[in-house]
């Protein structure tokens, strides 16, 4: 049987005319390890081989474009690629936004990156800089539409004004439902773009198909958009779990699991369960939450047995329209404190290249979360009047942007 289903990448290269408008102009591509064909060939390899096509540069995000950067906030250098002769410029290296050099190395940019459907991926970032340069420097930008995995649902705070950084590329909430080409029609219009820009868009997408309802599982191939994003279970979890990034328990990095799982050596995670099923009940849905045990080895406590909760949110525990995970790892932290009042939660370092703001405020783009999971006498309905109208907001805001309703 063959699928009806073509990301942006296959059009373009199944389809002349599509390519057509592309002849005699200087293309780069900004890509990286999941950028890739329907064959699992890199986009790179794939545009490079087109005879009709003639590409002069490279862009990778953070990770690299092939993905070299295991950890978190690690720089990428530029390059020249060796096969192609080609310079590959690092957009997560000495700069975020790309040079004047680097925007007089091509005519069109042709973005192909796999998203993960939550605010503080910085793939999007990287999507809003390069959008803003081209309107400077009067270039094209191509989207070549991938799927969002996490699919269409909404949820999370939006980020307020003032807070926007590398990981908060605009007033969104942490889980925003668009797929990058529809992102870009976002930023263009939020930010007041004249730019170039054109959307080679997906056939065949349904994301409210099971039981992907975002990813077309079994019909396309898993690859790692970051490291530690190893499947499609974590990109659901992860605008939640991405919060542990600003707490001192382990997200599950240094494990087969990564951002997945939760831990630490000194909690008590079966009490910790039995405090979120207390508290707020109908937070949970959707899913299963199971007491674990680790070791990581490497990133927060490593060498350490941690005692932790994996959130399972595949099979048959898995409902779609039910599960928030934001609202499930704002519980545990809530649980936390509550049961251990003076726990150190929140992590104080440099995060993303921001030094006066706590990582967890950084991340939700306010304290407000913060400051609700630390409020002694605040409750799940408190949180949810301040999230619920952020929902209702974005939801009614982005059905103009929205280009699949299969």
């Amino acid at each position: 049987m063959t699928s009806s289903l073509q990301f942006g990448i296959d059009r373009l290269l199944a389809d002349p005319t599509l390519r057509a408008p592309l002849a005699g102009r200087r293309l780069a591509l900004l890509a990286h390890p999941a950028s890739v064909t329907a064959d699992l060939t890199h986009s790179l390899d794939a545009l490079a081989a087109l005879p009709d096509l003639k590409l002069t540069a490279a862009f990778g995000p953070q990770h690299g474009i092939k993905g070299d950067k295991q950890d978190n906030m690690v720089e990428s250098p530029d390059f020249v690629d060796p096969q192609f002769g080609i310079p590959i410029f690092s957009l997560y290296g000495e700069v975020r936004r790309p040079t004047d050099a680097m925007m007089d190395s091509f005519d069109v940019l042709l973005v192909d990156l796999q998203d993960l459907g939550c605010r503080i991926y910085t793939f999007i970032t990287t999507l809003r800089y390069v959008l803003e340069a081209a309107a400077r420097h009067g270039k094209s930008v191509w989207v070549l539409d991938r799927p969002n995995p996490a699919g269409r649902p909404v949820e999370g705070l939006t980020l307020r004004a003032g807070w926007e950084s590398f990981v908060g590329a605009g007033p969104m909430p942490m889980r925003h439902g668009l797929t990058m080409g529809e992102l870009g029609h976002w930023f263009i219009a939020t930010l007041g773009l004249d730019v170039d820009y054109r959307i080679i868009e997906m056939t065949g997408w349904q994301p409210e198909q099971a039981p992907g309802f975002g990813w077309p599982l079994g019909e396309r191939t898993w690859v790692n958009p970051s490291p530690n994003a190893p499947n499609l279970w974590m990109a659901r979890a992860y605008a939640g779990t991405v919060m542990l990034e600003g707490a001192t328990l382990s997200e599950g990095r240094g494990t087969t699991r990564p951002l997945e799982i939760f831990g630490a050596p000194d909690i008590d995670a079966r009490a910790v369960i039995a405090d979120m099923q207390s508290l707020a009940p109908h937070w949970l849905a959707g899913c299963k939450l199971r007491e674990i045990w680790f070791e990581p080895t490497f990133h927060k406590h490593a060498g350490k047995l941690n005692h932790g909760v994996q959130i399972h949110c595949e099979g048959p525990y898995y409902d779609h329209a039910a599960f928030r995970p934001w609202r499930i790892q704002a519980l545990a932290f809530k649980a936390i404190r509550r049961r251990y009042p003076d726990y150190a939660l929140w992590r104080d370092f440099g995060y993303e290249y921001e030094f006066d703001r706590l990582a967890i405020d950084l991340i939700n783009g306010s304290p407000l979360l913060r400051e609700w999971v630390d409020a002694p006498l605040s409750t799940p309905d408190d949180l949810d009047a301040l999230v619920l109208p952020d929902e209702a907001a974005w939801t009614a805001a982005r059905e103009a942007f929205l280009i699949y309703r299969g």
